[in-house]
């Protein structure tokens, strides 16, 4: 009975030291997320302030594209650094760093001046590469391979749930309250005090890797090499340019023309992210459930491209709130191909698969952000967009969707139901 009892102990203590393990990460997962919420409303939050910054900056459609599209720009290039210096030093020193950047940013953006508020952009897109990559850098050390999708759709849920609050809860306070400005600047101090607890409670997941500064990104010498890397990049992009650029930006103006009020407009613009909330933890759990990736990819790019199609072509035939409610739930499955990345790479490249995913995503943004303007100018004549002008652009939206489906299809499906019983 004793050698029974040392043989249980001897099985359990190594589980139990994992599990104690796993909750110091859980814990800087956790808080994390509060980062990502926060710069996911500051994302989200010059849709219904457009009015405002153009007035403030005496800029047209093209100029305030180009003007937000900037966040695109560093975000894509930042990505890449993200996840290398979480794969070589942790998660604590570079989260904290890129937490300040978007502080600093929101300030800058908030002085009301052009050349400060490009910079600020440019900080807030720099630093925000972080959110993301290192909140699923944090779930991958926190939970088993068996519930990733689940924590990472969760992670989402955080995100989306800040978009949904940077455009419902921030249009009454910047037409009301504090001003756009203000805003700003609020939001800047609260990202500093967000630092300093993210690097008190993050651990040091290991001692920073020796060697050149550029060894760190040795890494995406394999992410890169794998096509399957591409094609989980280039459908995430394509899924999420309609939510954060279509929908999240140009959302609001677009149900102005339909004659929507400008509260209500916010109102019903933000059920996209709010449907983010709902369907990123829906769809990675069920995708966890299942043991199936590809599948649940497919169906909700079927559900966002009919919620698209109904919002734009066919008014009045969703009532409202529900179409953007649909569009945003579809658009969740966007969060299942950083799981896949992460299931098609070795796991010592955890942060940089994240980070050429994020970077091969947000080099869509920065392309597409003021290509949709530059098409809104040209098809209006430089007018002011008409509905027709944007049933018209939003062609660029249906084309990325039809063309998601049929990437996916070249997809390798990673889920526990196709592996072998070691492994799942």
């Amino acid at each position: 009975m004793s050698a029974q009892s040392g043989e249980i102990a001897r099985s359990t203590a190594p589980t139990t030291a994992a599990t104690a393990s796993h909750w110091p990460f859980i814990l800087a997962w956790l808080f994390t997320l509060i980062f990502y919420f926060i710069q996911y409303a500051l994302r989200s939050a010059p849709g219904v302030m457009i009015p405002e910054l153009s007035e403030a900056f005496g800029l047209t459609a093209l100029g305030i594209s180009s003007l937000l599209g900037l966040y695109y720009y560093t975000y894509a290039g930042f990505a890449i650094i993200a996840g290398a210096s979480l794969d070589r030093y942790g998660a604590k020193g570079p989260m904290a760093i890129g937490v300040f950047t978007v502080a600093v940013g929101s300030v800058l953006f908030g002085l009301g001046s052009i050349g400060a508020a490009e910079t600020g952009r440019l900080l807030q897109g720099a630093g925000s590469a972080f959110a993301f990559t290192g909140a699923v850098y944090l779930a991958a050390h926190a939970f088993s391979s068996r519930w990733l999708a689940t924590a990472v759709g969760f992670t989402q849920f955080a995100g989306m749930l800040g978009g949904f609050a940077g455009q419902f809860s921030v249009a009454p306070l910047v037409h009301g309250q504090i001003g756009w400005q203000a805003f700003w600047i609020y939001s800047g101090v609260l990202l500093v005090i967000v630092a300093v607890l993210v690097l008190i409670l993050t651990p040091g997941s290991h001692e920073p890797n020796r060697g050149s500064a550029w060894a760190m990104f040795a890494p995406y010498k394999i992410v890169l090499r794998n096509p399957q890397s591409y094609l989980c990049g280039f459908i995430g992009g394509l899924l999420f340019m309609p939510t954060t650029i279509g929908a999240m930006i140009w959302g609001v103006p677009f149900l102005g023309i339909e004659g929507v009020g400008h509260a209500e407009a916010a109102a019903r613009s933000s059920m996209v992210p709010l449907g983010w909330v709902i369907g990123a933890p829906l769809l990675g759990y069920i995708a966890d459930r299942i043991g199936r990736r590809k599948p649940v990819i497919l169906g909700g790019i079927g559900l966002m491209l009919v919620a698209l199609i109904a919002i734009v072509y066919t008014n009045g035939v969703l009532p409202p709130y529900v179409g953007g409610l649909a569009f945003g739930i579809g658009s969740g499955a966007a969060m299942i191909p950083y799981t896949i990345i992460k299931e098609v790479n070795p796991d010592n490249v955890k942060g940089s698969a994240t980070g050429a995913m994020n970077f091969l995503v947000f080099c869509f943004s920065a392309f597409l952000a003021p290509l949709f303007g530059l098409a809104l100018v040209h098809l209006s004549g430089g007018q002011s967009p008409t509905l027709e002008t944007f049933r018209e652009a939003d062609l660029i939206w249906i084309g990325g969707i039809v063309l998601s489906f049929v990437l996916t299809l070249f997809l390798r499906e990673t889920g526990a139901a196709v592996q072998p019983a070691h492994q799942a």
